[in-house]
């Protein structure tokens, strides 16, 4: 939010009604009037002379909102889970209700945050909320934040919409993520030999986000999982079921073991045994409650790593949705200023943490808990062990052009992130989830095109990328997996069947867009040993020449590295064509 503005409307008018004070402008923030709606974005104007330099624009620290209520605009609930993603919306609304000069009232909202943990409680309150609205179209309308990689098994909600006559809709627009915040934590041996959580038992709110950070990195070091969590297979990683993320982290901490029934090689044995919770995927508070109250376990990998994994997705129906198309474009006006002030000012982000304290209401956990968990901390656990604690980041308007895939050359990342882990949850959990909204259902980018449109030729505060050095080496692995890539013999051309692994291997890299990625090539003995090693280095940066082609965005110089083994590491014994097969591949290292 900015305090500089210029209304255009034919010639320079340099006044501009900003958090309920008249103030003279020179130049900053765009302030359009369309109707009773005030349309505010923190971009600025550069002189035609300069050229415009992007990565240099600095926004201006704005006034911050009051904290009386506005008691004016049209009325929505959005329902929140206590979650630092979310920053940018608590400082665009002021309070737990829009506030005189914040930036939501200023866009025509009086939005009342509600805390909900439970996303079983959302689902239903989304089904509710559309057969009022159908009663009564004044009815206030009903948005809720999910972790983005979660909304497939949330989607499972469209059957209760469609019996109401309409569905899920997507807000275009996301206030942030989470950055090392949600993460696997488990024993410090897990690091080096992942194979070490085979026949060990993760607690979590099972198919949502936390769990799929456990999936992601189980399915990228080749672990079997077992899906079934009333059960026990010691050569699979297992589950724990908890109702919510807090409860994740008390199943460590109390340490109370379940009975489940021995399975082996999917056939029940009849054997009982207890298992106890091993480790645990949960999210700030729970991970600061495990280091504080037990201790023992580290980071195995968090949204740190897989960094695009989870952006906060708002979501609604498409009966409220489409019925209030200006209170969607203020909403997403309203986070735009708000995400640049939060990113750019110590003072924006402090504020936006104290509400966030109100709004998620523990007495314990002023606004400066939240605050410095959003920042991210390295703390001793109980028992002496450094372990870092939280992690989230604010988006602004730039980041979601580059969320959506709207900045030039991008990549829908989101829409990458939605497809990986809907196929990891209604492949392992069939019953549960047969199938998926498919995301084209759910996403209309035409308030995001229209904002983007509406401040073309304006130079607005830069997304955050980030930056690779090349040469620079995989110093901590996270994942190891070889991919079946089938290129045709003696050469380093794909055949037809290796598109669909190409584009898995594209997903699941895009997913981890922090991480640097190291092709390896290997072949089989055949053959002569110089021709044998130049083939595998050819075949590895086939590999990185696809991946760079398909996005430069997700794969800037120097993320991808390759190297060449030839016939030097064989998986398997080379004395047999199943054997030869298997060395004939190209392994995928995931690291920092």
């Amino acid at each position: 939010m900015t305090t500089r503005g210029k209304f255009l409307i034919g010639l320079i008018l340099v006044t501009a009604l900003y958090f309920g004070i008249n103030k003279l402008v020179s130049s900053g923030a765009v302030f359009k009037k369309a109707d009773t709606q005030s349309v505010l974005l923190n971009s600025i104007e550069l002189p035609a002379t300069t050229g415009g330099n992007r990565a240099n624009i600095v926004v201006p620290l704005a006034q911050l909102p009051g904290t009386a209520p506005a008691d004016k605009g049209t009325p929505v609930v959005w329902e929140v889970m206590a979650w630092n993603s979310q920053m940018a919306g608590m400082l665009a609304n002021g309070g737990p209700r829009s506030t005189m000069g914040s930036a939501l009232a200023a866009n025509g909202l009086d939005l009342q945050i509600v805390r909900q943990d439970d996303v079983s409680k959302m689902q239903a309150d989304l089904v509710k909320n559309a057969l009022d609205l159908q009663n009564n179209p004044e009815t206030p309308g009903l948005i809720v934040s999910i972790m983005g990689d979660g909304l497939p098994g949330f989607s499972a909600v469209q059957e209760q919409l469609k019996k109401v006559g309409t569905q899920l809709q997507i807000i275009p627009y996301s206030m942030g993520k989470s950055f090392g915040e949600d993460k696997l934590m488990g024993p410090k041996e897990w690091l080096d030999n992942p194979k070490l959580a085979l026949g060990k038992t993760v607690a979590c709110y099972l198919r949502d986000g936390d769990q799929n950070i456990a999936l992601k990195w189980c399915a990228d070091n080749g672990l079997k999982v077992n899906p079934d969590e009333t059960t026990y297979d010691p050569e699979a990683v297992n589950f724990m079921a908890a109702s919510d993320f807090l409860v994740a982290a008390e199943k460590y901490i109390l340490g109370k073991p379940e009975a489940r029934t021995k399975v082996v090689n999917g056939k029940n044995t009849g054997v009982k045994v207890d298992v106890v919770a091993d480790a645990v995927a949960t999210w700030t508070p729970g991970d600061v409650n495990i280091a504080k109250q037990r201790g023992g376990l580290v980071n195995i990998v968090s949204t740190k790593d897989y960094s695009n994994q989870m952006p906060n997705i708002m979501v609604t129906t498409k009966r409220w949705y489409d019925a209030h198309p200006k209170e969607v474009l203020g909403l997403m006006t309203g986070l735009a200023v708000a995400g640049d002030q939060v990113k750019s000012h110590p003072e924006a982000l402090a504020r936006a943490a104290d509400i966030s304290a109100t709004v998620y209401g523990d007495q314990d956990k002023p606004g400066a808990y939240w605050l410095k968990y959003y920042k991210g901390v390295s703390e001793a656990d109980r028992n002496g062990e450094v372990v870092e604690l939280g992690g989230s980041k604010a988006f602004n308007f730039s980041d979601n052009l580059s969320l959506f895939g709207l900045d030039e050359g991008g990549t829908n990342i989101y829409a990458a992130v939605y497809k990986t882990f809907g196929d990891v949850q209604s492949k392992l959990y069939p019953k549960e989830l047969p199938s998926y909204v498919p995301l084209a259902q759910m996403l209309d980018l035409t308030p995001l095109k229209k904002l983007q449109q509406q401040y073309k030729g304006k130079a607005v505060a830069p997304a955050e990328t980030q930056q690779f050095a090349a040469g620079d080496e995989i110093r901590q692995s996270v994942s190891k997996r070889a991919w079946n890539i089938e290129f045709n013999s003696g050469q380093s051309s794909f055949t037809p069947m290796a598109e669909k692994e190409l584009k898995q291997l594209f997903d699941d890299l895009v997913v981890a867009g922090r991480l640097k990625v190291a092709v390896h090539g290997h072949t089989d003995n055949a053959g002569d040993p110089q021709k044998n090693q130049q083939l595998s280095e050819d075949r590895a940066m086939a590999v990185e020449r696809w991946l760079e082609a398909k996005s430069r965005s997700a794969f800037p110089d120097g993320r991808v590295q390759v190297y060449a083994h030839g016939a030097s590491e064989p998986m398997a014994s080379n004395t047999t064509p199943v054997g030869k097969a298997k060395n004939r591949r190209v392994e995928v290292v995931l690291g920092n």
